[in-house]
């Protein structure tokens, strides 16, 4: 890259990179690399070589392979496709000016191959046929089937506060269960954090993901302060498409509450006991 570039930005205090792609390079007509494109991996190294306060800002429809990178550089951004005043947002984010509180709502891969529909993304060899051998197991249900890690987990977002939660009560209700929890912001600003609310099913007779999201909740909170969040489970919470009976199903028995902040940071857990009744 040129010199004269490299020279700047060992000056500035910090540097903003921006990297991805574009309408040329990206669309719903057709699939893209996993990799940044050509010569974008190289740039963030060498600036960050020789600012350490480089801010990666990426630009793209979904993950990316951050590996050659990721630990030379102290944040990453992905922004998505914000829009006209996505820049304007990112810098309130930037500066203190706005918390940030988004979350993945994708399981970030750490590589290609260890996408959970890598295996049956592409065409039986000298077919043109695909079978999609993943069934439910997409995303993070594939992930915590398989038992892998991926670089960063579903839900995951990051915040200049601290949250801590406490205090799990399920209880049932007319309608199914009432979850019940306090969340605290523990840190020095105000900020919000996204509880999710996952159902975990051992006991079905057909395969189910570990765990399952089922209802989440966005709570604000003013620096030390606590709040009761309380989301409702109702039977289709519970349920499997059943397709021998055509009908949603879901079995008496035991099902775990998990309570967090990301499909991997779990921080409550509890159990109900699901008698039997109907999901129609």
């Amino acid at each position: 890259m040129e010199q004269d570039a490299k020279a700047i930005a060992a000056k500035a205090d910090a540097v903003v990179l921006a990297v991805g792609f574009d309408k040329d390079t990206e669309s719903e007509g057709g699939d893209r690399t996993f990799t940044l494109p050509a010569g974008q991996d190289e740039l963030i190294r060498e600036i960050a070589a020789v600012n350490p306060n480089t801010v990666v800002v990426l630009t793209a429809g979904g993950a990316v392979d951050a590996r050659p990178w990721l630990d030379r550089v102290p944040a990453f951004v992905h922004a998505w496709y914000p829009g006209q005043a996505g820049g304007q947002a990112l810098a309130d984010i930037l500066i203190g000016n706005v918390n940030p509180s988004g979350r993945l709502p994708i399981s970030y891969d750490r590589s290609w191959e260890e996408n959970p529909a890598h295996d049956s993304y592409y065409p039986s060899p000298g077919t043109d046929r695909i079978v999609y051998k993943e069934g439910v197991f997409v995303g993070y249900r594939g992930y915590d089937r398989g038992h892998k890690q991926p670089l960063f987990p579903f839900g995951f977002g990051l915040s200049y506060t601290d949250f801590r939660y406490e205090t799990l009560t399920v209880n049932a209700n007319p309608g199914g269960y009432e979850v019940k929890f306090n969340v605290t912001n523990t840190g020095k600003v105000a900020g919000a954090d996204v509880a999710q609310v996952y159902v975990g099913d051992t006991h079905s007779p057909v395969a189910r993901p570990p765990k399952e999201l089922k209802a989440f909740a966005k709570v604000s909170l003013a620096p030390g302060e606590t709040k009761t969040v309380t989301v409702n489970l109702d039977s289709r919470a519970f349920a499997y498409y059943d397709t021998g009976a055509k009908q949603w199903r879901a079995d008496p028995g035991d099902f775990d509450i998990l309570v967090g902040r990301s499909a991997e940071q779990i921080e409550l857990r509890g159990k109900i006991t699901l008698p039997a009744f109907s999901t129609r």
